[in-house]
């Protein structure tokens, strides 16, 4: 008889007869592997995000505060700025040797949760922000959406609207200063394709109407005149050497602070570093527990189907064929589980994705793949064999004679 093609419906028939340990040593394997496969499409997309997001600026300049929040709110922009700096005080660090270039940002508004930015067009340069359809804004009111921005709130070039005081839904909507939409960006990967940008003068113009409507001068965050302020300076340096020195002089500036990106993208992994440690162990632990399920099915069944062991034998089986039914019955649980596992891992990531989406506006998905995937497929497999290899070499060993004895 084929070896194979015998031992194939043979161990399937083995696991079906067994359904109930078969499917929960499956779900077991399934959601260690899903653990771990989330996980990993997680802070792959995450970290890929943060590295483009962050790339090319050297340094953040705002008001004091935690820098976290600082590097959160003007970099990704997913958080609440630390504060407004006075417009003088950024012009003289944009003036700095050490400086090559300055990009300001002024933050307070939104339109249906989505950032409106004051910036210049240095903005675009630093993100790849091509126009998509109009033209880039070049007077006081106009605005450029960025491509998600455009999708999600329907704003096309020649459209106007009203944004939000506050950077999320439910503040005062400033109506007696409109934007105009002249612009639409093509799609960069980046986070500017969340954002609504315009000129820092735009903002300026907005708040001191809103100010004045109020009768509260002391209600703009960014006046008119010598006390004009922005929110922060992304800043690029002249020269690798400026960073021994640079962020210490802008610390020591009363009111201001300097984050360097990289270094509080650091600190955030490392602070969740140890829940993450936490959950991929948790993940490994259901995995572990799921094959020795697996090697305590296969040996209970091992003793279970002696005699039918035996007739197998009587009948021409070889040792080989009985080792390789065993075996396929682990390796078959295997992929079960891994085939799962990654269905769930990757619903899960996509799942995270949308949900985070709503929150933050940062896209994640769970359509996609990473290369640490293959690891976790060939850890899972291995397991499962190794788990079916000591029932299988034991099945090999008896003979007819002492699988009958023991039936």
């Amino acid at each position: 008889m084929n070896t194979l093609s015998t031992a194939i419906p043979l161990a399937i028939a083995y696991l079906r007869e067994r359904l109930f340990a078969t499917l929960l040593n499956v779900l077991l394997l399934s959601l260690g592997i899903a653990t771990i496969v989330a996980l990993l499409l997680t802070l792959s997309q995450v970290e890929t995000r943060m590295d483009r997001d962050a790339a090319g600026i050297d340094l953040v300049v705002g008001a004091k505060g935690s820098p976290l929040q600082l590097i959160l709110s003007s970099v990704f922009q997913v958080d609440i700025p630390t504060g407004n700096i006075p417009l003088a005080a950024a012009e003289r660090i944009s003036a700095e040797p050490a400086v090559r270039r300055a990009i300001p940002l002024a933050l307070g508004d939104s339109y249906r949760s989505f950032r409106i930015v004051g910036t210049d067009h240095a903005y675009l340069d630093l993100y790849g922000g091509e126009i998509g359809a109009g033209r880039l804004w070049e007077r006081p009111m106009e605005v450029v959406a960025g491509a998600e921005a455009a999708a999600r709130t329907g704003l096309a070039p020649g459209q106007k609207f009203a944004g939000t005081h506050g950077l999320a839904d439910g503040g005062a909507t400033h109506a007696r200063q409109p934007f105009e939409v002249v612009g639409i960006l093509k799609p960069t990967g980046t986070v500017a394709d969340r954002l609504i940008l315009t000129g820092v003068n735009s903002i300026w113009a907005v708040h001191a109407t809103a100010a004045h409507a109020a009768n509260d001068p002391d209600d703009n965050p960014h006046p008119a005149g010598e006390d004009k302020q922005i929110t922060a300076l992304l800043i690029q340096y002249a020269s690798p050497l400026a960073a021994a020195s640079f962020p210490q002089r802008v610390n020591a500036v009363s009111g201001l602070q300097a984050a360097s990106p990289a270094m509080e993208i650091a600190r955030l992994f490392a602070f969740l570093g140890f829940g993450i440690t936490a959950l991929k162990l948790f993940a490994t632990v259901m995995m572990l527990c799921a094959g020795l399920g697996i090697f305590i099915g296969l040996m209970n069944a091992l003793d279970d189907r002696r005699a039918d062991l035996a007739l197998l034998r009587v009948l021409g089986a070889t040792r080989g064929m009985v080792f390789l039914t065993i075996l396929i019955q682990g390796f078959a649980l295997g992929v079960a589980g891994v085939i799962l596992g990654m269905l769930l891992g990757h619903a899960g990531a996509e799942w995270i994705g949308q949900t985070v989406a709503q929150a933050h506006r940062v896209q994640l998905t769970g359509m996609t793949w990473v290369n640490a995937e293959f690891q976790v497929i060939g850890a899972a497999l291995g397991l499962a064999l190794a788990a079916g290899l000591f029932p299988a070499w034991r099945a090999y060993r008896q003979s007819v004679p002492e699988l009958l004895g023991g039936a």
